[in-house]
């Protein structure tokens, strides 16, 4: 016999009596999911990589990274239709292993994007010297907040609408350089300077060093760097109480999302590793900028300066949403104040969404006045909590699933399933876990281990000594406005 959810609980039938509107649909979601993984990462250290694992063992450290995604997403369609709630993740590590877990997972991903907030907008006001040199960097920071803040501000609808057409042009830029550089590969590069020679599709990955110039060091590090480089696909889950008719569009996000993915992450590294010498890509030009000047597409530096930007832009948007919905979870919860949970009219906990961007603002202050020692220490904490909040994800489906089969429920009425279960939860989980091992070996990563795991001891003590005694208090039955 199938166990019913309690009343109280939002599932897909009943949304959540706090009263997030449900007016984001599956494109949205995929999108929005798209935005927060897609960003500066690939566009500016795809090229470090390359460069760190050689041609193919950076290939192959993304399609490891790929399948941690498609085990993790798995994991999370699961809980996220069967209870589709604002500020997901951490809810049901409360309901599946204890509150205390719960907790510390919405802090840990509420700093790793409040963190973020402050190195995007700062970044976006860097690139912005390129077109102004006469404009100060901070009134760039100061714009581009209001921007993200205002389109926070008015509705989710307006949220995911812009989050849409924000991704939209960065899977433009992905998409043209996987098309014009493998045609470039092919032989065809009729924009080209005829002076201009192209390698053959595998030339590059032959290197003087063979395969793998690295050997496996390099290719360990660069499986960490992939893992934070698809962190962003969780924000499904955080968007999971404000989407209509979840049941449906929420597993769809989820496969068509792993898949673009896949194919735009795996191809366009495929296409970097192939056009340039492993030696000679970095960090001193976007690998975008020296294949699209190769292929002779005009104005390629600004082309892509626009499409950084852009990317930033969306990042912090996808951001900030985050922040404002895991403290809106978090008060209705009942462990934040509960003036975090309060709505306006509209449906938006402006409350949450204003304390989120002093969070933001905060950390890009740290950044310039403190930035060797809280910065860093934030910065740790939040590449820490990328793996933290993916093993949570992880462990609330396996005991999710487990309670749900002790009170005789059947999982032939759950309406999206983790398949393999119980291999799925506990491989995603073991193949985290090890990357924290590796984070251990690598020095320049070392310090999320020396920050994280004292921030995680901090969260469960906190808990314990101010909630411990609590009972978990039902979900609000009245909206606040």
């Amino acid at each position: 016999m199938a166990i019913s959810p309690p009343t109280s609980e939002p599932t897909a039938d009943h949304p959540p009596q706090g009263s997030l509107r449900r007016s984001m649909t599956t494109r949205h979601l995929v999108m929005i999911a798209m935005g927060g993984v897609i960003g500066s990462g690939l566009f500016l250290s795809s090229g470090y990589t390359v460069s760190q694992a050689g041609p193919l063992g950076a290939v192959l450290a993304y399609l490891v990274g790929a399948f941690v995604v498609y085990l993790v997403m798995t994991c999370l369609g699961e809980l996220a239709v069967a209870h589709p709630v604002s500020g997901a993740f951490h809810v049901y590590a409360s309901r599946a292993i204890n509150p205390a877990t719960g907790f510390t997972t919405a802090w840990l991903y509420w700093l790793t994007w409040a963190v973020a907030l402050g190195s995007e907008f700062t970044a976006c006001g860097l690139l912005m010297q390129r077109w102004f040199p006469s404009v100060s960097v901070w009134v760039w920071c100061a714009v581009f907040a209001a921007v993200v803040f205002a389109v926070n501000a008015v509705s989710a609808r307006v949220f995911g609408e812009t989050e849409y057409w924000f991704s939209l042009i960065k899977i433009i830029a992905v998409v043209a350089l996987i098309v014009l550089g493998g045609a470039a590969l092919a032989g065809f590069h009729p924009l080209a300077d005829g002076s201009q020679a192209f390698p053959s599709l595998l030339q590059n990955f032959d290197t003087p060093q063979g395969l793998f110039p690295h050997a496996a060091s390099g290719i360990l590090v660069t499986i960490l760097a992939a893992f934070y480089a698809f962190s962003g696909c969780e924000l499904i889950g955080v968007a999971a109480g404000e989407t209509d008719d979840p049941a449906t569009a929420i597993p769809k996000a989820l496969r068509v999302t792993v898949f673009r993915l896949l194919v735009f992450f795996v191809g366009s590294i495929t296409v970097i590793a192939a056009m340039i010498p492993y030696d000679q890509v970095g960090l001193d030009q976007s690998p975008f900028v020296t294949v699209f000047s190769a292929i002779g597409i005009p104005y390629a530096p600004d082309v892509m300066n626009f499409v950084i930007i852009t990317a930033l832009l969306s990042a912090g948007n996808s951001g900030l949403y985050s922040c404002a919905r895991m403290l809106f979870s978090l008060a209705e919860e009942g462990q934040a104040p509960r003036a975090l949970r309060r709505l306006n009219k509209r449906g938006i906990p402006m409350a949450a969404l204003a304390v989120s961007m002093l969070g933001g603002i905060a950390s890009l202050l740290t950044s310039v006045i403190a930035a060797q020692t809280v910065y860093l220490a934030l910065v740790s904490i939040a590449g820490f909590a990328v793996v933290g909040v993916w093993m949570s994800i992880a462990a609330s489906q396996f005991f999710h699933r487990r309670k749900f089969l002790k009170a005789g429920g059947d999982v032939r009425t759950l309406a999206y399933r983790t398949p393999f279960y119980p291999v799925v939860p506990v491989l995603a989980f073991g193949l985290c876990a090890v990357s924290l091992v590796g984070v251990a070996l690598d020095p320049a990563q070392v310090a999320a281990l020396y920050f994280g795991v004292p921030f995680v001891a901090i969260c469960y003590l906190y808990y314990h000594l101010r909630h411990g005694r609590r009972t978990r208090p039902a979900p609000a039955q009245t909206k606040e406005n």
